[in-house]
């Protein structure tokens, strides 16, 4: 098989997928590969925006000759590798990595990750029911641990923060994928507004001092919302429709055009339901905005429908 690439570049490195050979662009990882070929990875922490950052291990796969297995979203292809992506390995490692993430934290709002439970025979609820809620995650110190009680599941659970009228952060859908901490660092935002902090299972995305969002440097660009996998970010209008019962994808339109504000040209896509906008995204194969829009683009749209 070839896989045909825009930019390709003069060298094809050719190796072997699940017995198949494959014929990629040097410097294609092992995950590109497996999604041109039309295999399914799962993964969580990837984003075709970002640097890869081998976050949620839930996309590992098996590579003649490694001692251990190797992330498919880093792990760039080389000549003559051979890769095995549904082995008992495989599958053991996925199982258990998707156990714990769905013990820790809710994932009812993390695309495509039910079905992968359901495949690898994922469950989380054999770790015992969840822990109640916390509400001083973020003035917790390092190094300093309650210990469990060994009847509950350890969560990351917290009170929804809603501090503003743009978006909502609920970290109790974190899975600390650190890809809302590139977005507005140095891959894109450069504002630095959010950060991890603490350490171990008290490790959590805070700003600095743990301040309300209209106190940090936030610019409310909602890259962070763009990219997050989990639902842990969201549109505030989203997370009220949520609430009430009234969200429904399924009865959602999708249109893309130009966002007037100013005369750089950013795409927007305007999903609407019930005639009504809910939220804006922007298309990442967009050579304009990869995906990344400004406040204005983002939330700027009340107006439309000011009633």
């Amino acid at each position: 098989m070839t896989i045909v690439g825009l930019g390709l570049p003069r060298r094809l490195v050719e190796f072997t997928v699940d017995g198949e050979a494959v014929r990629v662009p040097e410097g294609s990882t092992i995950l590109d590969a497996c999604a041109a070929a039309g295999k399914d990875i799962p993964t969580l922490c990837h984003g075709d925006t970002l640097e890869p950052a081998n976050a949620c291990r839930v996309c590992m796969v098996e590579v003649e000759g490694s001692r251990t297995l190797v992330p498919s979203c880093s792990r760039k292809a080389e000549p003559g590798m051979v890769v095995r992506t549904e082995t008992d390995r495989t599958r053991l490692s996925r199982k258990v990595v998707l156990e714990l993430l769905g013990s820790a934290t809710d994932l009812s709002t993390t695309p495509d990750v039910a079905g992968w439970m359901a495949e690898c025979g994922a469950e989380p609820e054999r770790f015992g029911p969840p822990a109640p809620a916390s509400d001083d995650r973020d003035d917790r110190r390092p190094g300093e641990h309650e210990i469990p009680d060994g009847l509950t599941a350890a969560t990351v659970r917290q009170p929804v923060k809603v501090d503003n009228e743009l978006y909502v952060r609920d970290y109790g859908k974190c899975i600390q994928c650190y890809k809302c901490v590139d977005a507005c660092g140095e891959q894109w935002q450069n504002t630095f507004a959010i950060t991890m902090a603490g350490r171990g299972f008290d490790a959590r995305i805070s700003t600095e001092f743990a301040n309300p969002l209209p106190d940090s440097a936030c610019v409310y660009c909602g890259n962070c919302v763009e990219v997050c996998p989990t639902g842990a970010l969201s549109f505030k209008r989203e997370h009220d429709k949520r609430e009430d019962g009234t969200w429904d994808e399924s009865r959602q339109t999708a249109t893309t055009t130009i966002c007037t504000f100013c005369g750089v040209g950013c795409s927007l896509t305007l999903h609407v339901q019930d005639n009504e906008i809910v939220k804006v995204t922007s298309p990442h194969e967009s050579s304009v905005t990869h995906g990344n829009l400004c406040i204005k683009g983002r939330f700027g749209w009340q107006h439309v429908q000011n009633r």
